[in-house]
């Protein structure tokens, strides 16, 4: 016990650094200890860190910056899909109107076509009718003649020739005509 007041008692006279409590020896020793222990960890620890860290900072500011551009990128590339949609669809509307014109145009010419060959069929008729017609009145005019022929012997009992046949035939059918 005697040894700790001594040193209580030695404490309490030493001045400066002493007097609070702090060993000057030690402190050196203390603060030489962290200068070198600084020194190492700023050369051999802190750098490459600091370098990491640095490399880190760039990679997500790349990173960043690739991801805005994507994105501008994105909405050019949407821009001008909607321009191709749109041109796409005014392009497909073009095409189908100029198609239904095309459609228009085609069953016009039908229609022209089948109204031209109708008008054809129907000439085609009236002359075939007219041709059935005047055969049919040559017929009729033989048969006729026939039977005026045939008349005229029983009226008058006596065979014509057939000079005198015709001008008589021809001349009773101009009477009528008339």
């Amino acid at each position: 016990m005697n040894n700790a007041v001594t040193q209580f008692a030695a404490e309490q006279q030493s001045a400066g650094l002493g007097a609070l409590g702090v060993n000057g020896k030690a402190f050196l020793i203390q603060l030489i200890t962290f200068v070198l222990t600084f020194w190492i960890l700023k050369r051999f620890a802190f750098q490459p860190i600091l370098r990491v860290l640095t490399e880190r900072r760039e990679i997500i500011e790349d990173g960043v910056r690739l991801g805005e551009e994507m994105q501008k990128e994105q909405a050019q590339l949407e821009q001008k899909i909607d321009a191709e949609l749109r041109a796409a669809r005014q392009k497909a509307d073009e095409i189908v109107a100029s198609s239904e014109d095309a459609g228009r145009q085609i069953a016009a010419e039908a229609e022209k076509k089948a109204q031209a060959k109708a008008a054809g069929i129907l000439k085609q008729a009236e002359s075939r009718i007219q041709q059935d017609t005047a055969l049919a009145r040559q017929k009729l005019e033989k048969e006729l003649v026939g039977l005026i022929s045939d008349a005229t012997e029983a009226i008058i009992d006596e065979k014509v020739d057939a000079k005198k046949d015709s001008a008589l035939i021809e001349k009773a059918l101009k009477g009528q005509a008339s």
